[in-house]
């Protein structure tokens, strides 16, 4: 599989990847969660090539995940704010942050507190049943492909083992 295809596979992991999927785009969202919304602002942040964030940039706003609106028009000049699409990111990288602060932190623990603005305190992302409410983790989940794709996407053991 070529990483130009991604965006056919009849897999939602692979769409996804093919506009998320490197290392600049997640941090220009990052940018974009902490209110980041200007070129230049970006471009120092990161530290990023203009070529390459702009690129980027372009990525997210072809696929609708940035808007691109005008603040100035003379010189003309645009930001990029986070659609709808973008803010229902905001769980997947929540859930990268959890991860990364839990296994690749230093001595002194994670380097940003999340607060939860309605009750005040610290708090991690938990992935729950939308059904239950309770929390899910990779061995409480099985899997059933969509009719029309049976037998195209799980490995063959799947149905049998159901588990991981």
């Amino acid at each position: 599989m070529r990483w130009e295809d991604l965006e056919q596979q009849p897999c939602s992991l692979s769409r996804t990847l093919s506009v998320v999927g490197d290392r600049w785009t997640l941090l220009v969202l990052r940018e974009s969660f902490l209110g980041i919304r200007r070129f230049d602002a970006f471009e120092k942040r990161l530290g990023i090539t203009r070529h390459v964030l702009a690129d980027r940039l372009k990525k997210l706003v072809e696929a609708g995940v940035l808007d691109k609106v005008a603040y100035q028009q003379r010189p003309p000049r645009e930001e990029y704010r986070l659609t709808a699409k973008g803010f229902d990111l905001y769980p997947a990288v929540l859930a990268l942050v959890n991860w990364g602060d839990r296994h690749m932190s230093g001595a002194e623990g994670a380097p940003i507190r999340h607060i939860h603005r309605g009750c005040g305190k610290a708090m991690h992302g938990v992935l729950v049943c939308s059904e239950c409410g309770e929390p899910l983790q990779a061995r409480d989940v099985a899997l059933e492909e969509a009719p029309a794709l049976k037998g195209q996407l799980l490995p063959a053991h799947w149905h049998e083992e159901q588990a991981l």
